[in-house]
């Protein structure tokens, strides 16, 4: 059976009014050391071993019986995750996400909210031979480098910022973990661009450089969302909020 293209019409509203009645008639209180919960949450390699260990801790500080699953990050827009419930959180940078969130307005299904704001850096080894100069665009650009990616594209956000002054960077090599890249780089002449905030993470910052960037990019804004679904539910509620203090512990990052 396949929906009518009337059904698929008035599904999102039939939707958000579900939601609303499950909130109405969710439990009104939920005591983390009595009530049992499981949580999903979507999120790339380095957010997670920035936040998890913080959210465990409070977790078995509260003695609660939540248990979390984590799902790889592997795309830039994680609404459909959200939205059909594969996951109940998504974290990460989603700036075209967010931007359609922000635009639906009150008729939004979906909810986020900023964690933590960070900067864009160049990555390289130590004894790198630009290590020991000012970096500019002429040398970057020069330079071979190495992408993150998770979607499996091979074009960045830096990559639109040199497009943008008619520059282009040559891709070496294309991963999609911030530890790998961490590994890699301190062990070969390629350079790479990583949040500042990601580089204990990568398990090799201490065989790192980081440098500003000769071209402007916008800041990381780390965001988390979730269904409108979720938003009254008081076991969400409490999860979200570890998160946010989670976040407030992170080194290096704006609030």
């Amino acid at each position: 059976m396949r929906p009518t293209a009337r059904a698929e019409l008035l599904w999102p509203q039939v939707r958000a009014a579900l939601a609303q009645l499950q909130g109405a008639l969710s439990p009104p209180d939920f005591d983390p050391a009595r009530d049992a919960a499981t949580f999903s949450i979507a999120m790339a390699d380095a957010t997670a071993a920035m936040l998890l260990p913080h959210l465990i801790s409070a977790i078995e500080s509260q003695r609660a019986l939540a248990n979390i699953r984590t799902l790889p990050l592997t795309t830039r827009d994680p609404r459909r995750l959200v939205e059909e419930a594969d996951a109940d959180l998504a974290v990460g940078y989603f700036p075209n996400a967010i931007a359609a969130i922000v635009a639906q307005g009150g008729d939004a299904t979906l909810h986020h909210r900023q964690l933590y704001a960070t900067e864009y850096v160049c990555v390289m080894r130590h004894d790198h031979p630009l290590a020991g100069q000012e970096l500019t665009l002429d040398t970057f650009v020069a330079a071979h480098h190495l992408l993150v990616t998770f979607s499996g594209r091979a074009h960045g956000f830096v990559d639109e910022a040199l497009a943008t002054v008619g520059r282009q960077r040559r891709i070496v090599l294309t991963v999609n973990q911030f530890a790998t890249a961490g590994s890699v780089v301190a062990r070969s002449d390629l350079l790479t661009v990583l949040p500042r905030q990601f580089l204990p993470a990568t398990g090799a910052e201490h065989r790192l450089v980081q440098k500003p960037l000769p071209l402007a990019l916008a800041s990381v804004n780390v965001e988390m969302m979730w269904h409108l679904r979720k938003d009254d539910d008081p076991a969400h509620r409490w999860l979200r909020g570890l998160l946010v203090e989670a976040a407030a512990r992170q080194p290096m990052v704006r609030h």
